[in-house]
């Protein structure tokens, strides 16, 4: 995945019938813009939905779209100038209802002529990858083992009964005796 850049996108518009549907197209054409063609469904619905509700039931059809892209989540918002919210919203299958479900988070805030409504995704790539980088693989510091609970020397006694073997010692070896060897000592016993 591609290092994000933040984007934003601001959209005025007078709604009507015809132009929920191009709005919808604009947001998705941006999206796939941006990278994000995975949040197109998603934010093209959840927008729609927030501007057929402004198209059905607003006097004022003056609506401004914004979105934000700042590398993890996208923040979609809709303004209109009306104070309230209109009864179908608050239903279970009422307009907010939808975006809940089909977001990961949204809310609603006054604005200085009448409110705003906003969603936001964290995006999520196609296959599965996670958006956060990996963490690093151990270095050879970090990947050892824990220590032995007993001592080399407790592990290497005889048990009761064996009799006990020489110890072994190191010997040096010449370059050319033992290729094999990693080091230039060999054991014997």
């Amino acid at each position: 995945m591609k290092t994000a850049v933040p984007r934003y996108y601001h959209l005025e518009v007078e709604i009507s019938p015809q132009t929920v549907e191009q709005v919808r197209r604009i947001l998705a054409a941006h999206l796939r813009h941006w990278g994000l063609g995975v949040l197109v469904e998603a934010v093209s619905h959840c927008a729609g939905v927030l501007l057929q509700a402004i198209e059905t039931h607003a006097t004022d059809k003056h609506t401004v779209v914004e979105m934000w892209w700042n590398g993890q989540h996208l923040i979609t918002a809709v303004s209109d100038n009306e104070r309230d919210l209109p009864h179908p919203h608050y239903g279970p299958k009422g307009y907010l209802a939808q975006i809940a479900a089909l977001s990961d988070g949204w809310g609603n805030c006054p604005a200085t002529n009448g409110k705003i409504i906003w969603f936001s995704h964290r995006a999520r790539s196609a296959d599965g990858a996670p958006l956060a980088p990996a963490p690093p693989a151990p270095t050879l510091r970090t990947g050892r083992r824990a220590p032995r609970e007993l001592p080399v020397a407790a592990l290497a006694a005889p048990a009761e009964g064996e009799p006990a073997q020489a110890e072994p010692e190191l010997v040096p070896v010449a370059a050319g005796e033992a290729a094999d060897l990693p080091r230039r000592w060999a054991l014997r016993a």
